[in-house]
């Protein structure tokens, strides 16, 4: 019965994977319709997925689309940031998969029984090589959240790297059914530099369903057919915890690894966490 149940939750994420399929998409949820229709229908969707829209900076009549209203912002003070020496800060409002120690061999858990490589995930070798035996954080985004990604320390972002890949769902069904879906999928990884933690890779994963990403700090776009590479901007970017560093267009996936070995858990795995709170303290 599992191996049946496996098989066709592989087949239907395989199915929804190609990247055309989440364009058409994001073009419906481009589409500009009249608050009439729009407003009931973000309620509609408020409801069935459990989104808090007193959280929203706007009432729904002042989204034009469907996707402005999925990449709202939030009201002043609706996120605090957690001050003090060597913390580390969620960079989204998450389900905490897992948090721990990044093993030796470099390989992650995706589920019990299977697992990837950062080299994979990262794209590099020598990215990868700071990360091992360091601490690492998988974060996944619901349908509710709110889907804007911040920075989880001070430091400088020093270089970026674009993967495009597949897209497939990183929902339950397609962690458990497809193998190294986190490589798989098309992300965007950004590199900082930090005095307090040393190198950090904040990795965000596209999902099915627009699959669209963007950048705070560059004009970068995702699921539109660019190359992939690695750039360097001509200066770093400065960063502040809890600054913007870019947006989910539809659900997905954040996973954090950071070199520093010496932090100790402030959060568990299951834990429901919001941007700015702790993820880590000085151990």
């Amino acid at each position: 019965m599992g191996g049946a149940r496996g098989t066709l939750e592989r087949l239907a994420a395989t199915a929804v994977s190609r990247p055309g399929l989440s364009r058409v998409t994001g073009r419906l949820s481009d589409l500009r319709l009249p608050s009439a229709i729009l407003a009931p229908a973000i309620r509609a969707y408020a409801r069935a997925f459990g989104a808090d829209l007193s959280e929203a900076a706007l009432p729904p009549e002042a989204y034009s689309s469907f996707d402005a209203f999925f990449t709202r912002r939030l009201r002043e003070g609706a996120r605090p940031v957690a001050g003090g020496e060597g913390v580390v800060v969620s960079p989204s409002d998450s389900l905490l998969s897992a948090i721990g120690p990044t093993p030796p061999d470099g390989r992650l858990e995706q589920v019990k029984g299977s697992t990837y490589s950062i080299e994979a995930l990262l794209g590099s070798a020598e990215d990868a090589e700071p990360f091992r035996q360091g601490a690492r954080a998988t974060l996944y985004l619901s349908p509710a959240m709110y889907h804007r990604v911040h920075s989880p320390v001070d430091g400088r972002i020093v270089a970026r790297r674009y993967l495009p890949g597949r897209l497939f769902p990183v929902n339950g069904a397609g962690v458990r059914s497809v193998p190294g879906l986190f490589t798989r999928n098309e992300r965007v990884v950004l590199f900082v530099d930090t005095p307090a933690h040393g190198p950090v890779a904040v990795v965000l994963v596209g999902a099915a369903n627009v699959g669209r990403m963007s950048l705070a700090f560059a004009d970068l776009v995702t699921n539109r057919g660019r190359p992939g590479g690695r750039t360097v901007p001509s200066e770093p970017v400065s960063l502040r915890r809890g600054d913007e560093l870019g947006t989910f267009h539809l659900g997905s996936t954040v996973v954090l690894l950071l070199a520093d070995p010496g932090l100790a858990p402030a959060a568990a795995a299951g834990d429901l966490v919001r941007v700015g709170q702790a993820l880590w303290r000085r151990g």
